[in-house]
Parts: C-alpha cells; structure tokens; sequence
C-alpha cells in the first residue's frame, strides 16, 4: 500500500508497531509538541533491519523492551508524514501484543489506548487513520 512515486529524498523509512494489550486496543503516541496519534516507532538507521529499528524505538520512546522474534510483519505501508510537510513515511509494520506497561519517553508526551475497531476521538497521522487501523479492521473481520 503506497503512494504515488515519491522522490527518494522525500521518503522517511520507518518502522512501526501495531501494539496490542490483551484486551484487544492499540497504543498510540503523540510526540512532543504535535497533535496526532500515530503508531509507535521510527526512523530505521542504515546499519539496521527493521525490526530491529522497532525495538529500539519502542524501548527509546516507550521503555518497552520487546523480543523481535515476536514481532509479527504486516507489511509495508506508505502516507503523508504527520509532522514533516511535503514528506511521506514508508512503514514497515509489525504486530506484537504486549502486557507490559508503557511510560512515555524522549519524544513521546502522551499515549492512549483506544479500540481499533471504532475511530477515536482524537487527531490521527494520515498512516494510523487511512492504512494500519482499517488493515487491522480488516484483517479482524476476515478473521471473525
């Protein structure tokens, strides 16, 4: 799931996190100083898969340690960036649902839990609102 082309020099890789608790709702984040909820994660640096770029991120901005056997790909998804106009991020999506608690850190000012099943009601990244949440409804129901 893409954009159009986008140039190269307008692309953030990342990698992102479908969290899950085991009451079924999903963790997003808003960072400092922005007002959309997005998926956890972030930049994936050169040296490094994504995965492995997930659990970074996670434990950096979450303080959540994660196992990267347990991460589940869903795909590759690309949006507008939230917080950087005129850019898109391309997401390497994992899945992983955790029972640990999260405490929001570096970048990170706020995190809720919401159903994924129903919109929240609260400003979400173009990536959350219009691919992973619908993928996830998707794949729930196809499941159901």
């Amino acid at each position: 799931m893409t954009c159009a082309s986008v140039d190269s020099a307008n692309l953030i890789r990342i990698a992102a996190a479908l969290l899950l608790n085991p009451e079924g709702q999903t963790l997003l984040v808003r960072k400092r100083g922005t007002t959309a909820f997005m998926q956890p994660g972030g930049k994936i640096e050169a040296h490094e898969l994504p995965v492995h770029a997930l659990a970074r991120e996670l434990e950096e901005e979450l303080g959540l340690r994660i196992d990267p056997a347990q991460a589940s790909f869903l795909g590759q998804f690309s949006a507008p960036a939230a917080n950087e106009p005129g850019f898109v991020v391309q997401a390497e999506t994992f899945q992983l649902t955790i029972e640990a608690d999260v405490t929001p850190a570096a970048e990170i000012e706020e995190v809720i839990w919401v159903d994924p099943a129903t919109d929240p009601a609260v400003v979400l990244a173009p990536l959350t609102r219009d691919l992973i949440l619908p993928f996830y409804r998707h794949s729930q129901s196809a499941i159901a």
